[in-house]
């Protein structure tokens, strides 16, 4: 079977398998015990159908990468015809220890792309009527303030506190409407170490990264660095790195 996507809500990676689309669940607790093989395309997933592709090109070739144009948008719309007529809303969001970034959202999913995208703490900070002029504040504000966060960096503050301070300090800045702070049901006495595996225990899972205990150490893993891998039964038998014990 072959990974072709994920979901951080109800933690799972997405399968395509000789029977169709199914899922592998992300709980804490679940076991995996799979081994990567040959990567390729994950091809795409219409009406609940996965349209296979073996070209070379991972996690997409070139026939199958899209790129959401909203996430390019900064008040000039991209699209044939603006669609985004709902209220927007304009936040922040930090992730340890001190890593700050500023979005934007329809309103009503403000919450869960917070958590989507793994923030330690999260701000609401304006509310547009409409896309367009939330994402010209949002372009406004990323001349000083991150609009996009990579994942290593994330990876790195796993197990750390948010700098409370320098957090408070840039909220002094916008008055919030409300702030958030998340828990995500894990507690890391050690820093995890950075792997592309989907062997081991899941600890938990904090926006796209899932969190695996094997052989006494914890690895992160950004889930999508394993779609298009075709996965099989049994352990990886990969020589891992071993936690050094400590966040130093």
């Amino acid at each position: 079977m072959q990974v072709v996507g994920y979901d951080t809500g109800t933690p799972a990676l997405f399968v395509s398998t000789s029977d169709g689309l199914g899922s592998v669940t992300l709980e804490s607790g679940t076991d995996l015990e799979y081994r990567l093989e040959d990567r390729h395309c994950a091809g795409t997933i219409h009406d609940d159908r996965h349209v296979a592709c073996e070209n070379e090109g991972a996690p997409y070739c070139p026939d199958h990468r899209s790129t959401w144009v909203c996430a390019k948008c900064t008040g000039t719309c991209l699209k044939d015809e603006m669609d985004c007529f709902e209220d927007h809303a304009v936040y922040l969001a930090a992730f340890a220890p001190d890593t700050f970034k500023v979005g934007v959202t329809r309103e009503w999913r403000l919450e869960t792309r917070l958590r989507e995208q793994g923030a330690d703490s999260g701000a609401h900070i304006r509310t547009f009527s409409d896309g367009r002029v939330a994402r010209e504040y949002e372009a406004e504000l990323a001349s000083e303030i991150p609009d996009r966060i990579r994942v290593p960096t994330k990876i790195d503050g796993l197990g750390r506190r948010v700098d409370a301070q320098a957090w408070d300090a840039l909220l002094t800045e916008f008055d919030p409407i409300e702030t958030y702070d998340f828990d995500y049901g894990f507690d890391l006495r050690e820093a995890p170490v950075a792997e592309t595996i989907a062997t081991g225990t899941v600890r938990g899972v904090k926006g796209r990264v899932l969190l695996l205990d094997n052989g006494g150490t914890t690895y992160a893993v950004d889930m999508r660095d394993l779609v298009g891998y075709e996965l099989a039964e049994g352990g990886t038998e990969r020589a891992l790195q071993s936690s050094l014990g400590s966040f130093g």
